[in-house]
Order: structure tokens, then C-alpha cells, then sequence
């Protein structure tokens, strides 16, 4: 099941690259779909908000919770 997120900060397709990179690898198994023009990354194959909370932030990005 896939579930979508609010990630603000993103504002090109490279922004949208290194969020992908961060949740993928955190999350390797994971589909990381992003939308930078929406702010929103939709994730299948991982339920654990924290770890892609974690990703986000990391990659300098604020992490606004599912959608």
C-alpha cells in the first residue's frame, strides 16, 4: 500500500532527486515516487513514518506528515 506525504522545501527536480535518494536509501525495498511541484512523496512498501521523517529531514527538507 502506498502512502503520500507533505515534504515542503522542494522546489526543482533536484530537490525531488534528493529526497528520493534519502528514502531509498533509508528505506531500501521502497518505491519513492515525488511530486516537487505539489510537495508530496508517495512511498509503497513501507509503513514506518519515522524512518521517512527521518530521510526528509536529513536531506534538509521539512516533513509535513501523511496525506
Amino acid at each position: 500500500m502506498a502512502t503520500s506525504y507533505s515534504v515542503k522545501g522542494m522546489t526543482c527536480g533536484g530537490c525531488a532527486n534528493s529526497v528520493s535518494n534519502a528514502i531509498k536509501a533509508a528505506v531500501p525495498d521502497a518505491t519513492v515516487e515525488v511530486d516537487h511541484e505539489n510537495d508530496k512523496v508517495t512511498v509503497e512498501g513501507c509503513d514506518d513514518q519515522a524512518a521517512i521523517a527521518k530521510a526528509v529531514q536529513d536531506a534538509g527538507y521539512e516533513f509535513g506528515g501523511a496525506i
